[in-house]
């Protein structure tokens, strides 16, 4: 029984390491709490965790994958984004907690964070109360949803997830392609998509 919940930490470990936009952690521990009836609360507890050091590993080494994949000024510029973040430490605070309970993927969230270079301990605690949060909502309505609906597949599919999908591609693409530094210094609004090297 022990191995099932490893597949519950593996999963949502697997989902959240990843740089790419993949569907949030939650649906693999939904999905292995029902098929294998597991305790609802401890797939939480153990998904979450495996949530968190999935993110905290993706903050280690998207850098290196950054600097290698991104123009010098692309880094730079996300940099700068991370240390005016960093400036404003209670609401950077309010706003990883927010953005964490919304049900969209928190990929762009911590992408920004490996490339910006802030430290995964200015984050995690924040991603934990909105993921611990988000995750328990989540479980709890998706064991619901398969004991009381005929076509959980179809569910998968649905404009939720797309759409979820489609806003993390887009805020992948806001995080890249807008000069941020631009933004926030002259107040003027410029997109640069020469980004690669």
């Amino acid at each position: 029984m022990w191995w099932q919940y490893l597949l519950v930490f593996l999963g949502a470990f697997l989902f959240d390491v990843e740089p790419f936009p993949f569907p949030p952690a939650f649906t693999i521990m939904i999905f292995l709490q029902i098929m294998f009836g597991l305790n609802i609360w401890l797939v939480i507890v153990i998904g979450v965790a495996g949530s968190i050091l999935g993110r905290y590993i993706l903050t280690l080494y998207f850098p290196l994958l950054a600097g290698r994949i991104f123009k010098r000024t692309k880094n730079e510029d996300v940099q700068f984004l991370g240390k005016k973040m960093k400036e404003k430490v209670w609401r950077g605070q309010l706003v990883i907690i927010a953005y964490s309970l919304l049900p969209l993927p928190t990929t762009p969230l911590f992408l920004a964070a490996g490339m910006a270079k802030i430290k995964a301990l200015y984050i995690i605690p924040a991603f934990f109360i909105g993921k611990f949060t988000s995750d328990t909502i989540a479980v709890h309505l998706g064991k619901y949803a398969a004991e009381h609906a005929r076509n959980i597949i179809e569910g998968a599919l649905s404009w939720k997830s797309i759409t979820s999908l489609v806003v993390g591609l887009l805020l992948i693409c806001a995080l890249l392609f807008i000069d941020w530094r631009s933004l926030i210094q002259k107040k003027k609004f410029k997109l640069k998509f020469k980004i690669w090297k």
